[in-house]
């Protein structure tokens, strides 16, 4: 039979374990800082794409609308990349349309037509219902009050995306300048 007499030294447990402690935190407050000092760095860089076009998915459309709809001016003459369907109204012009999705807004499926006024001389040869990926920049517009209009300059057929219904603005929801 083996036995075995350990004898620890509690001043030197307590020295390791201090002295471990303290290079954790060392670590850790070297990583925080490096990411906050290079993160703000390149924040900009890494949200904003290089060819300055916001691509608005299903996932942002309705934000992105609400944040453009709220504060009109600080968002005119932004690029941006969508896709949605053709929607027209008896009043519009011949090059007007909107480019539009269906917000769910009920647990039942209850849906309304939501989407961004938009201006094109193409826009004419596709028909309603048409799934359609634009790019264009925001202008102030005039339709029963100042709205944003999308002067699309890129307009192409597309199909249906399998996200096409989208939800209403989150709540939490807080733009940022970084796609500004």
């Amino acid at each position: 039979m083996f036995i075995y007499n350990f004898r620890i030294n509690g001043s030197k447990v307590f020295k390791v374990f201090f002295t471990f402690l303290t290079l954790l935190l060392v670590f850790i407050l070297v990583f925080v800082t490096y990411k906050i000092f290079y993160g703000a760095k390149h924040a900009q860089e890494a949200c904003v794409p290089p060819n300055d076009i916001f691509n608005i998915e299903a996932k942002n459309y309705t934000n992105v609308l609400k944040t453009v709809h709220d504060d009109l001016d600080q968002y005119i003459g932004m690029k941006l990349n969508l896709t949605g369907y053709v929607y027209r109204m008896p009043d519009f012009k011949d090059n007007q349309f909107v480019l539009a999705r269906n917000m769910i807004i009920s647990s039942d499926y209850n849906y309304v037509v939501v989407g961004f006024l938009s201006e094109n001389d193409n826009g004419k040869n596709f028909k309603d219902g048409d799934w359609i990926n634009v790019t264009g920049y925001i202008t102030k517009g005039d339709y029963h009050g100042d709205i944003p209009v999308l002067k699309v300059t890129e307009i192409k057929l597309c199909e249906k995306p399998t996200d096409a219904f989208v939800f209403p603005p989150d709540e939490n929801y807080i733009p940022t300048s970084s796609w500004v």
